[in-house]
């Protein structure tokens, strides 16, 4: 495709995705573009939907007998694994950033990764050879796991924790354990007459009294999409410290309008205070490109479908996911936790460092893929997506990892071409927001 042809592209793909928000916080928009244009990877995470654009076009041989429309994370870059505390108090090292979960091709999560991982090893200079290695070792991590589900009887035995990790991962869990409530506590809220507070800055902003009244009856509505298995039993838990609203979001969430609440917590201890995010959610990328009428149907709004995405899957998520509506709009909660550490690339530069870790982030991919069938708490989905995914690749895996390392590459390459042209096109005031 010639470049003016590939670039009326790219531009009307991130136009039809960002309009409304472009046109809502244009300030916000022209921070994520500024991001966005500083690497080529930085512009492939902003842009999944272009991603989709790309392959919903194209024919796939590779998902069969049900693994054309499982959950899928739609958003899985090499950046969007970290550390949580699970709902059974454990530190878990997992993947994140569920906005974009929908139903779709297994194929389709590895295929976002492999080019993620092919653009961040292709800014380390890493050869072609050691990057299509590095993806069939993702890819085989993947499937080995597979295999382990399909002969097992749970699909939630495998957790990579403080007793099971190593490398750059075990670092990640050992500097969230050392991490405090009051600390986060402390950077968000200052005293007032013996309660906290939410700090006003510049990422924050006080409601209008009528504003205010909405985003607490929002919240009120919210508590009742908290699963009963998962509410604590103490109303005082619940009881609502302050609101603000919140701006400074990363690349994927510029211009989505949210709030912060800050709630009692576990305890009348001021350490003990829980901070919340309230979040308007989105339309997934992967759901402007494909039929989404009988999934639409299942959910009330999008933040239904986020919060219901990660629960079906995480196994063990946010004991305060839930989900809430403003304006008839949908809006995600959940906790800002103190125990999130995101894997810090940086530092993993050497193959066999790099090799470490996505070793650990196949077996979590395909942990998402398979706790998220007929045994999680949604109906979507009510067959094995292990054994659909195993049947899908039988006799033909060595073809399917050989073709991903290729895929992979191969996209990497046109990103980092499209990285170029989104720059120019940007500079020139071509997509829909003006550079200055």
């Amino acid at each position: 495709m010639a470049a003016t042809d590939r670039t009326a592209v790219i531009v009307d793909v991130l136009r039809d995705a960002f309009a409304p928000l472009m046109r809502a916080d244009p300030a916000a928009f022209r921070a994520k573009y500024r991001k966005m244009a500083r690497d080529p990877h930085a512009f492939y995470r902003g842009t999944a939907c272009l991603f989709y654009s790309d392959v919903t076009a194209e024919a796939d041989d590779w998902s069969r007998h049900g693994a054309e429309r499982i959950w899928i994370h739609g958003d899985l870059h090499v950046e969007n694994f970290g550390t949580y505390l699970n709902s059974d108090g454990r530190l878990v090292f997992d993947i994140n950033d569920f906005d974009e979960a929908y139903l779709g091709r297994f194929t389709w999560d590895l295929q976002r990764f492999a080019a993620s991982l092919a653009l961040v090893a292709w800014q380390k200079a890493l050869p072609e050879d050691a990057i299509r290695k590095l993806i069939a070792h993702y890819v085989r991590s993947y499937l080995a796991q597979v295999n382990h589900y399909v002969a097992s009887d749970s699909d939630d035995d495998f957790e990579i924790t403080l007793d099971t990790a190593h490398g750059p991962v075990l670092i990640a869990l050992e500097e969230a354990r050392a991490m405090r409530r009051a600390d986060l506590l402390d950077g968000m809220t200052v005293m007032q007459k013996g309660i906290r507070k939410f700090a006003d800055d510049a990422s924050t902003r006080r409601l209008p009294r009528e504003e205010r009244t909405e985003v607490v009856a929002a919240f009120r509505a919210y508590l009742d999409t908290i699963p009963e298995s998962k509410r604590f039993d103490r109303e005082l838990f619940y009881e609502l410290r302050d609101v603000v609203g919140k701006s400074g979001f990363g690349i994927g969430s510029a211009g989505l309008p949210a709030y912060n609440v800050l709630l009692e917590g576990y305890s009348q201890a001021l350490d003990n205070d829980v901070v919340l995010s309230m979040k308007q959610a989105n339309i997934p990328a992967v759901g402007r490109f494909v039929d989404t009428s009988d999934v639409d149907a299942y959910f009330d709004h999008e933040g239904h479908r986020t919060s219901v995405s990660q629960r079906a899957l995480q196994v063990h998520t946010d004991p305060l996911l839930g989900h809430t509506q403003i304006g008839g709009v949908g809006y995600v909660v959940s906790e800002v936790s103190p125990y999130e550490v995101d894997l810090d690339w940086g530092e993993i530069n050497e193959p066999a460092d790099m090799r470490a870790v996505v070793e650990l982030l196949g077996r979590a991919t395909a942990k998402i893929h398979c706790a998220s069938d007929e045994d999680s708490d949604q109906d979507l989905i009510d067959f094995q997506v292990e054994e659909a995914i195993a049947k899908s690749l039988e006799g033909r895996r060595n073809d399917y990892v050989a073709w991903l390392g290729d895929w992979g590459i191969a996209y990497a390459e046109r990103v980092r071409q499209d990285h170029a042209l989104f720059v120019d096109a940007f500079r020139e005031g071509r997509v829909g927001i003006a550079a200055t």
